[in-house]
C-alpha cells in the first residue's frame, strides 16, 4: 500500500475545511427546524435546489450575478417558510408531530422535484461565472475560488445567525421556545409567531445555500436526494437542535471526507457519513455536542 504524499494530504485537508463550511451552512436550517419545532424537514435539500434553480433562472434571464440573487431569493424563501409553517406544519397534531412532519415534508420534496421537472426538465444545469472558475495556490495547495466564496458566505451567514440568536430579543425568545415552549408562553412570549419566524429563517438559509450550490456544482431536479443523508448525518452527529454542534460536526466530517477522498477514493468518502451516523446513534445518541451545548443553543 502506497502512503499518500504530504502535499496530497494537505490538499485534501484544505478542500475538507472549505467543504465543511458549506455543509455547516446547508445543515443550519435543519437544525433550526428541529430545534424550534421538533420536526424532521426532509424537504430542506429540495428547497436548496429550488433556490439553486431560482439562482440559475435569474442569472440566465437577467444577467444578475448569482451571488446577488440571494438578496431576492432569501426574503422570498423566508416568507414562504412562514406560510408553510402557518398553513401546513402548525396543523399537525402534537402527539404525532415527528412522524407526520416526515410524511408532510417528504410530500413537499416530491412536489418540488416534480414541479422542477416540469418547468426545467431533467437536464443538468449549472451557473458559470469567470471569477469562480479559477483557483488560488498557496503553500503548494490549490484553493478553488468557488469553494472559497462558499466558505466565506457560510461563515458570514452562520455568524449573523449566531448573533441574531444570542444578542437580540427575538433570539432570546426563540431560545426560550426551544428550551421549554410552555414556560416561554407563561412569560409572555408569542411562541407561534416565534416558531413561524424560526421556520422562515431555516428556509432563508436554504436560499443562501442554494445560491452557493448553483455556483459550485451541477444540479437536476432529483439532486436533493443525494444530500438528505449527509445533512441528516451532520445534525445527528453534532447533536439535534445545536447550531454550534452542527457546525463543528460539519467541519469535522468535511475534513475527514476531504482526506479520505484524496487518499482512498470517492466511495469510502461517501460512506463515512453513514459510518459516523451509525457510530453516533450506537455510542452517543444525543450527538457529539448534544446535552449542555444543545440546551444553550
Amino acid at each position: 500500500m502506497t502512503l499518500p504524499s504530504a502535499s496530497l494530504l494537505a490538499q485534501g485537508l484544505a478542500l475538507g475545511v472549505l467543504t465543511g463550511g458549506l455543509y455547516a451552512l446547508l445543515s443550519s436550517g435543519l437544525t433550526l427546524y428541529f430545534g424550534v419545532m421538533r420536526i424532521v424537514m426532509v424537504a430542506h435539500p429540495a428547497f436548496l435546489f429550488l433556490a439553486a434553480y431560482g439562482t440559475y433562472f435569474l442569472h440566465v434571464t437577467t444577467g444578475m450575478d448569482p451571488l446577488l440573487t440571494m438578496f431576492i431569493t432569501a426574503p422570498v424563501f423566508f416568507l414562504l417558510g412562514i406560510g408553510i409553517q402557518r398553513l401546513l406544519v402548525a396543523r399537525l397534531a402534537p402527539e404525532s408531530l415527528a412522524t407526520m412532519s416526515v410524511l408532510l415534508t417528504f410530500a413537499l420534496a416530491l412536489l418540488i422535484e416534480g414541479g422542477l421537472g416540469v418547468v426545467a426538465t431533467g437536464s443538468y444545469r449549472s451557473v458559470t461565472v469567470d471569477y469562480a472558475s479559477s483557483s488560488l495556490r498557496m503553500f503548494g495547495v490549490s484553493f478553488p475560488v468557488d469553494r472559497l466564496i462558499g466558505f466565506g458566505i457560510a461563515a458570514v451567514t452562520l455568524a449573523a445567525l449566531f448573533l441574531l440568536l444570542r444578542a437580540t430579543r427575538f433570539g432570546r425568545a426563540l431560545r426560550a421556545t426551544i428550551q421549554h415552549r410552555t414556560a416561554a408562553r407563561l412569560v409572555g412570549i408569542d411562541t407561534e409567531r416565534v416558531t413561524g419566524i424560526g421556520f422562515g429563517l431555516g428556509l432563508a438559509t436554504a436560499a443562501i445555500g442554494g445560491a452557493v450550490l448553483a455556483l459550485i456544482t451541477t444540479f437536476f431536479p432529483a439532486a436533493h436526494w443525494g444530500w438528505i443523508g449527509k445533512l441528516m448525518a451532520i445534525i445527528v452527529v453534532g447533536g439535534l437542535g445545536s447550531i454550534q454542534g452542527a457546525a463543528i460536526a460539519a467541519l469535522l466530517l468535511g475534513v475527514v471526507e476531504g482526506v479520505v477522498l484524496v487518499t482512498a477514493g470517492a466511495t469510502p468518502a461517501a460512506l463515512l457519513f453513514y459510518l459516523f451516523l451509525f457510530a453516533t446513534l450506537l455510542l452517543r445518541p444525543q450527538g457529539l455536542f448534544g446535552g449542555r451545548l444543545a440546551e444553550r443553543f
